[in-house]
Parts: structure tokens; C-alpha cells; sequence
């Protein structure tokens, strides 16, 4: 089978709910993704063959084809088409494994996958509960009804089932949650971050213009003791807003080439795809699905736990990467390097490929070889992506 290999990925810095990306557009804030890839590769924009974006929350601003919409609000030509993608958080990382299966299937050369999601513009929600205000039904149907009776899918949910099915306590949470902070602000203070954001123009909070060029959400004052003082979200549960990933906005892409234009083009690879998996698991827990996805596609790949270099496990919830840890027997020091969506925000549907570019640069600084890549999504799915750095 032909190879896919990754030869540019960036993202935008995360911004808060309400904060200094509060008023772009998601169009334009994915456009400047898809520009800067462009930039990034120098090469024709006109040889991209599709764009691959995902998206939760496809209403509103980000409704009628994100993708092209973000198309037509950057540099590249009318004839590059685009489509949007919709794998609740995983959104991004399944747009990035169509991407690669465009290419590894040999009927395409060059494709951009990418995410976009402004939470500050399209609160969480809105898709679902916009049209059932409005008298048109929610997306439970009789059928689902029937199979999962008097079952309400919820993450929040999901994420304490997780935490008591495997024995995770608060406090091993709240820990990992300060971790997360601890390693983004050392990341950002080292300048870990600085090749793979693309700055863009913001507002802070009196309205001024502002460069955003790092991630809004981290808590420089963070404590072990402040966050073992936040409020349960639920009585007898685990789980507190300090150990959830943050609301957030933000965009971020790579783009994916064949073998053929890698030597066409003249373009330098950043990493090989070298595997790509996904599964189906319950949907009422939802987020356990990482962990058997994963020991798949280590079967599939030939590999073990131990022969990857650096982990990308989304922090929806701490208890997911936790559990993760526990039952894969991975080197934590390997996990989530330069923090998580805890402390770096988890902007949905641009989760996948924002994932995937902290794990390319966090791969090269490091001079190591092998990451893997997945995240809990909605329904009960997972996505792994594992790759080579070359």
C-alpha cells in the first residue's frame, strides 16, 4: 500500500470562552490554518485536492460546509473543494485518517485535514438543543429508545463511570489536572509551543488588540491545594471543573502527502502515517474507548506499549487518560508531555490535528521516533493514529 506522509501541521493558540478569539469568525480563524500550511510548504495552493475539516457543532457559523466556507475565506483557489467532518471530539483525527486514506489509496496527492470550533461562538450544545427549542425533535430516536431505555447519553456521566469502574480516586485526578498546568506552563515558558502556533490578531479583555500566540486557558497560579478545594460536579463522584477540559476556541490542520508529491514537490516529511484505527464501544460509559482502541491498533501495528516514544491521550476528563495509564501500562512520563486539554483546552472539533501537531514538534525536540495518538469520543468511539517522525 502506497505511503501518507505528514509534511506540515499547525494550530492556532487556544482561546478562552469569551476570550481574545471571541470575535473571529470560524471560517476565517480555520482559513488562516489552511494559509499557513500553505505558506508552510510553499507550494501551489492549487495542488491541494481536498480539504478535510471537523466539526461538532456544524450550526450557525460553522453550519452549511465549514470546510468550504473556510476554503473560500483563505488564499486557496475556488477549485479546491472541502467537506466537513463530524466525529464528535475526534472529529479532526478522523478528518486527518480520511486524509491519509485518500492518499495511501493512491486517488489523491496532496490533502489538508484539519478542525475548527469557536465555543465562544457555537456554545457545546447548540445543534441539539437549538432545533428542540424550536419544536423539531433531538437526535434520539424510538429505535435508540428501545435499545438503551431510559439511558440519557452524557460524557460528564461517562467520565465518572470511568473514574469508579477503575478505581480513580479525587485525588489522583485533581493530581493529574495539576500536572497537566505544570507541563503546559513549562512548555510555554520553554518556547515548546512556539513553532507550531500560528499567531493571529486578538482582543483582551477591555477590548484592545492583542497578539494571541500562546494558549489562554493555562493557570500559571495553579496549586495541588486550590485544586483539591473545587467543588464536585456531582455528590459522591470525582469529577470537578479543575480535572474537565476547558471550554475553547481555536483552529489547527496538516497537511498529508503522497510518496510521489513528497519527491515532486521537493517537500521535507515530518512523519510517516503508520497506522490508522478505529472503533466502536459502549456508548452509555462513552469514554472508555481508547483503551481497547489502542491495544488494537498496537496488535495491527506490531507493536507494544513500550516501543512508543511520546503519548497524545485527550484530557476530556482526567479520569480518561488515567484509566488509560492504568491499563495499558504506559510510562506516564511519556504521556501528554507539554500538558492537555485541562489546562489547554479541548476546542472539540479541531481537538484531532491540534493533538497531532503538539505531538509532531514534542517528537522532534525530543530527537525521538514513535507517537500514538487517540481520544474518547461521543457515541462511545475511538480514534488511533500512530507515527513515525522521520
Amino acid at each position: 500500500m502506497a505511503e501518507a506522509y505528514i509534511v506540515a501541521a499547525t494550530r492556532t493558540a487556544g482561546g478562552r470562552k469569551g476570550g481574545r478569539l471571541r470575535d473571529w469568525h470560524p471560517a476565517d480563524l480555520s482559513a488562516v490554518v489552511l494559509n499557513e500550511l500553505v505558506d508552510r510548504t510553499g507550494i501551489d495552493p492549487a495542488l491541494v485536492e481536498d480539504v478535510v475539516m471537523g466539526c461538532v457543532m456544524q450550526v450557525g457559523e460553522q453550519a452549511t460546509n465549514i470546510a468550504r466556507n473556510a476554503v473560500l475565506a483563505s488564499k486557496l483557489p475556488e477549485s479546491v473543494p472541502g467537506t466537513s467532518v463530524d466525529r464528535q471530539c475526534g472529529s479532526s483525527q478522523q478528518a486527518m485518517q480520511f486524509a491519509a486514506q485518500a492518499v495511501m489509496s493512491g486517488t489523491m496527492d496532496v490533502v489538508i485535514a484539519s478542525g475548527v470550533e469557536s465555543m465562544t461562538r457555537v456554545p457545546m450544545g447548540l445543534s441539539v438543543a437549538l432545533p428542540a427549542k424550536e419544536g423539531f425533535g433531538n437526535p434520539m430516536s424510538p429505535n435508540m429508545q428501545a435499545r438503551y431505555p431510559n439511558i440519557q447519553f452524557s460524557q460528564f456521566m461517562g467520565a465518572e463511570m470511568m473514574a469508579s469502574k477503575y478505581g480513580l480516586t479525587k485525588d489522583q485526578l485533581d493530581e493529574f489536572g495539576y500536572n497537566s498546568h505544570q507541563r503546559a506552563i513549562a512548555a510555554t515558558q520553554g518556547g515548546a509551543f512556539k513553532d507550531e502556533i500560528v499567531a493571529v490578531d486578538g482582543k483582551d479583555a477591555e477590548g484592545n488588540a492583542v497578539r494571541h500566540d500562546s494558549d489562554e486557558g493555562i493557570r500559571y497560579d495553579s496549586s495541588l491545594e486550590a485544586m483539591r478545594g473545587v467543588k464536585l460536579l456531582r455528590e459522591g463522584g470525582a469529577i470537578t471543573a479543575a480535572t474537565s477540559s476547558q471550554i475553547c476556541d481555536g483552529a489547527s490542520g496538516v497537511m498529508i502527502v503522497s510518496e510521489k508529491a513528497l519527491k515532486e514537490l521537493g517537500l521535507e516529511p515530518l512523519a510517516r502515517i503508520h497506522n490508522l484505527t478505529l472503533i466502536g464501544h459502549d456508548p452509555v460509559i462513552m469514554l472508555e474507548a481508547p483503551l481497547p482502541a489502542t491495544e488494537k491498533a498496537l496488535k495491527r501495528a506490531g507493536m507494544s506499549i513500550d516501543d512508543i516514544d511520546l503519548f497524545e491521550v485527550n484530557e476530556a476528563f482526567a479520569s480518561v487518560p488515567v484509566a488509560w495509564l492504568q491499563t495499558t501500562g504506559a510510562d506516564p512520563a511519556k504521556l501528554n508531555v507539554n500538558g492537555g486539554a485541562i489546562a489547554l483546552g479541548h476546542p472539540l472539533g479541531a481537538s484531532g490535528t491540534k493533538l497531532m501537531t503538539t505531538l509532531l514538534h514534542a517528537l522532534k525536540a525530543r530527537n525521538k521516533k514513535w507517537g500514538l495518538q487517540t481520544m474518547c469520543e461521543g457515541g462511545g468511539l475511538a480514534n488511533v493514529t500512530i507515527v513515525e517522525r522521520l
